[in-house]
């Protein structure tokens, strides 16, 4: 049995405990005591705890009966699911997560109260995965509550839920859900050594856990994927992912990830499979325009303007006939303007972020042309590839697209068309070399497959997809 730190006089377990909590102005003391002279002591902070909860404690464990004895206390603080904190350390963790401690005269053991009151907001739609046809409900920052919206998706009697503490003093926990039989083993194991090897305790948002157990770190790519969607979570699961929650986080962590599962949204299995491919093939177009429809313009217009059909060239040339910038400053002004009016879009209120995203661009646009400080060609390729950025499902990616683009812009400067191959060449590599948890991130012959339908821009029918899963788990079966 662990050796307690505490003493059973009260006043020396006050005198360890109160130095480091007494400068604590909601901290609240309250001492009871019986007849037969035991003494009860509450130490617990006001707003992270539910006073009637307290109070039903306190009159289920003080009475007048002189004949209590500390074995009837000790009964009812079972009634109470009272837990025995041995420890200082774990006595102050316990009430600054919210519990509620109990110092007994007589008793060496101090007692955490499950009493906290969880501060959460109500079930609400999802904000950024929003869907025509599909569930609304999203998670919210209760991790207790996230788990439960999985469970009501997931009854299956595999599904495993455990805890991992983070950071050095283990304030919060990462809590993994996967379905054992269908989840890889090696992979749960990497993850909880990975949790376990998290130092940091300033986890504000699963974003900060993402970057701290993602296998490179330097990727412009997101290699885990996130989401607050209780459907898409309960998908992956089906498919032998893994999730992961944070405390205060309305957002879960999948992993592994690839590409073509980032780019993938709820939309593409609740609506027509052939309607979906199709959009799915837009979406992948979109990704191509956005990186490289500036690098484009600006190698033709620099260097290979015999490329272009020759009205096309008059057209363009006329309409910089005054522009006093080159090519690549003419892009930079439009690009950043439009990234900060985006910025500026997301950080004002709804209503206020709507109107200046629109007017800004408009303005500034038709502004910028009349001042003959852009071409009229460069605000429509930009417009484009605005709107083409807002396709990938996931922000996380989006914004990788947005820093890789302006290397490619800055590719087809210096070096042209070539430029261009040489930028293409590099992100493809890289992304050829991404793992994700051990997988690879990156196969650009599953983007056609029939068989790999999680990643494939081809979405099959649910019927065909099923056979082609079923198929796939028995080859596996037969390769093992």
């Amino acid at each position: 049995m662990t050796q307690s730190e505490f003493k059973e006089h009260i006043h020396e377990n006050l005198a360890m405990l109160l130095p480091h909590l007494e400068h604590n102005d909601d901290l609240i003391q309250n001492k009871k005591m019986l007849k037969n002279g035991i003494i009860f002591y509450f130490l617990y902070f006001k707003d992270l705890n539910d006073d009637k909860k307290i109070q039903k404690a306190a009159k289920l464990l003080v009475s007048d009966d002189s004949s209590y004895s500390l074995e009837d206390v000790r009964l009812r603080l079972n009634k109470l699911n009272a837990e025995p904190v041995t420890a200082k350390k774990d006595a102050i963790n316990a009430i600054f997560k919210g519990k509620c401690l109990l110092l007994i005269n007589g008793l060496n053991t101090v007692f955490a109260l499950p009493t906290a009151e969880k501060k959460k907001r109500s079930l609400g739609e999802v904000n950024t995965e929003n869907v025509v046809r599909g569930p609304k409900v999203g998670f919210i920052e209760d991790v207790d509550t996230n788990v439960a919206l999985v469970r009501q998706r997931v009854p299956d009697k595999e599904l495993t839920v455990e805890k991992i503490p983070l950071g050095k003093s283990k304030f919060k926990d990462a809590t993994i859900l996967y379905i054992q039989g269908k989840a890889d083993d090696s992979i749960i194991k990497d993850l909880k050594k990975r949790l376990k090897k998290v130092q940091l305790d300033d986890i504000q948002d699963t974003g900060v856990l993402e970057e701290l157990i993602e296998d490179n770190k330097y990727s412009p790519f997101p290699q885990i994927q996130n989401t607050e969607r209780p459907d898409k979570v309960s998908s992956a699961l089906f498919n032998g992912r893994i999730a992961i929650f944070v405390d205060y986080s309305p957002f879960a962590l999948i992993v592994p990830a690839s590409f073509g599962m980032v780019m993938q949204s709820p939309d593409d299995f609740y609506e027509r499979w052939i309607a979906t491919t199709l959009i799915r093939f837009l979406r992948f177009s979109s990704i191509f325009i956005t990186l490289f429809l500036s690098a484009f313009y600006i190698s033709l217009v620099s260097f290979h303007q015999g490329m272009l059909p020759t009205a096309l060239a008059v057209t363009i040339a006329s309409t910089r006939e005054n522009v006093p910038f080159p090519p690549l400053l003419e892009a930079l002004i439009m690009e950043v303007t439009i990234e900060l009016l985006r910025e500026a879009g997301l950080r004002l209120p709804n209503p206020l972020g709507q109107t200046i995203g629109l007017v800004g661009g408009v303005v500034i646009g038709q502004a910028a042309v009349e001042a003959n400080i852009v071409s009229s060609v460069m605000v429509i390729i930009v417009s484009i590839i605005a709107l083409a950025s807002f396709t990938v499902p996931q922000y996380g990616m989006g914004l990788s697209f947005r820093v890789l683009r302006f290397i490619s812009m800055v590719a087809a400067a210096v070096f042209g068309l070539y430029g261009i191959i040489l930028c293409m060449l590099a992100i493809f590599t890289h992304l050829a070399r991404q793992r994700s948890f051990g997988i690879p991130y990156f196969n650009p012959n599953h983007f056609f497959s029939l068989k790999h339908t999680d990643e494939a821009i081809i979405r099959l029918p649910t019927k065909a997809r099923e056979v082609n899963r079923k198929n796939g788990s028995k080859k596996s079966a037969r390769s093992d």
